[in-house]
C-alpha cells in the first residue's frame, strides 16, 4: 500500500492544463447517473417534467446536431433548445440531471462546475482553452457562478464561441430555498449575463425539497477532539487530521482549481477546533474545498463549532448566501 500523509498541509499538488481538462467529468457519485435512476419526488411534479425535458434535449443532441445549428447559428433550431438551464434551489437532482445528459453525449464532452472551467482558462489561456474545448459534444456547467463579472463575461464568451461551431450548453445554478421567487431570480441573472444566449436556453423549472435532509437530521454532527481518530479508523481507508486554522491557511496558498487533487484518495477528512469564519475570502475558499469533498464523497469529521454554523449571519445575509447555503447542505451530508 503506497504511504500517504495523515495531513492535508502535506498536500500542495501541482496541475496542468491538460490534467485539468481530463478530470472534466462528472463526479465519482454520480459516474452511474442515468435519467432512469433518478428518482422524482411525488410531491413535486416539475422534478419528473424535467426528467422529460431533459431526456428531449438528449434526443435532439444525439439526433444529429452540428452543421451550423449551433446556439449562433442561422438555420431554424430544432424543437429542442440546444442550450438547457437547470433552474431550483438546493439538492433536489439538478447535478444528476446533467450527469445522466453528459452520459448520454456522444464523442467529445466536458462536465465541470464554473471554477474548474475558469481555472482551465487561468492554466491554458483564454485562446488555447477554446482551441481544447471546440468541436465537443457537450459542454455541461455545474454550479454557473454570477459571483465575479469577470468570470461571468469571461465564460459568456467561451461559451459563445463554443456554441457557434455547435456545441451543446447545459447548466444548472443553485439558489436559496427560502428566498422569494427562488430559481427565477438567479435565471434572469444568468441568461441577462449571456445575453445572446438567452433566447436558445430552455429554462427548466426544479422545485423540491433537499434530498441530503431527508434522512438526517438538520445540522451537521459535531465530534469530541479525541474521538475524531478513531472515527476516522473505523472508515478503513486513507485519511487525515488537521486543525481548522491551520487549513484554512493552507487552503490559501493553494489554487482551489488544485483542491481536488488535494483530497485525491481519501476516505475521510478530521478538522479540530472549527469555529466561525470571520473572513469572507476564508470562506469562499472554504466553500470550495467543500465542493470537493462532496465530489469525492469525503466523511468530514469535527471539533468545535457544528459546520452547518461555519458561516456567520452576516455572511449568511451578504451576496454569497447561495454558495454558503450550499455549503451547509453538503457538510450535514457528509458529516451525518
Amino acid at each position: 500500500m503506497p504511504q500517504h500523509p495523515a495531513s492535508l498541509l502535506d498536500r500542495a499538488p501541482e496541475m496542468t492544463g491538460a490534467e485539468m481538462a481530463a478530470a472534466l467529468v462528472p463526479p465519482r457519485q454520480f459516474a452511474e447517473a442515468t435519467l432512469e435512476s433518478y428518482r422524482p419526488d411525488p410531491d413535486f411534479p416539475s422534478q419528473a417534467e424535467a426528467v422529460d425535458k431533459v431526456r428531449t434535449f438528449s434526443d435532439a443532441m444525439r439526433g444529429g446536431g452540428g452543421g451550423g445549428r449551433g446556439l449562433f447559428g442561422r438555420r431554424k433550431a430544432p424543437e429542442a433548445k440546444p442550450g438547457i438551464y437547470l433552474d431550483g434551489g438546493f439538492g433536489v437532482g439538478k447535478t444528476h440531471l446533467l450527469a445522466s445528459l453528459w452520459h448520454t453525449a456522444p464523442g467529445r464532452k466536458y462536465f465541470g462546475t464554473f471554477i474548474e472551467y475558469t481555472a482551465l482558462v487561468g492554466a491554458l489561456g483564454y485562446a488555447n482553452a477554446v482551441a481544447l474545448l471546440r468541436g465537443a459534444s457537450l459542454v455541461a456547467i455545474d454550479e454557473f457562478e454570477l459571483d465575479d463579472p469577470g468570470d461571468t463575461m469571461m465564460m459568456t464568451r467561451l461559451l459563445g464561441e463554443l456554441a457557434g461551431d455547435g456545441t451543446r450548453i447545459a447548466a444548472t445554478s443553485n439558489t436559496p430555498p427560502n428566498a422569494l421567487g427562488e430559481g427565477r431570480f438567479a435565471a434572469v441573472d444568468f441568461l441577462r449575463e449571456i445575453q445572446a444566449l438567452a433566447d436558445r436556453f430552455d429554462i427548466i423549472r426544479i422545485d423540491g425539497l433537499d434530498y441530503r435532509r431527508r434522512e438526517v437530521e438538520g445540522h451537521a454532527a459535531v465530534t469530541e477532539p479525541d474521538a475524531i481518530e478513531p472515527a476516522l479508523a473505523s472508515l478503513g481507508g486513507t485519511t487525515t487530521v488537521d486543525d481548522f486554522d491551520a487549513l484554512l491557511a493552507h487552503l490559501a496558498r493553494v489554487h482551489p482549481s488544485r483542491y481536488v487533487r488535494m483530497v485525491d484518495g481519501l476516505a475521510g477528512v478530521g478538522l479540530r477546533g472549527v469555529r466561525t469564519l470571520a473572513d469572507q475570502a476564508d470562506a469562499l475558499r472554504f466553500v470550495a474545498f467543500v465542493d470537493r469533498l462532496y465530489d469525492e464523497q469525503v466523511r468530514v469529521v469535527a471539533s468545535g463549532v457544528p459546520l452547518d454554523e461555519v458561516f456567520g449571519a452576516e455572511m449568511m445575509a451578504g451576496g454569497y448566501r447561495k454558495k454558503y447555503l450550499r455549503a451547509v447542505s453538503r457538510l450535514i451530508a457528509l458529516t451525518s
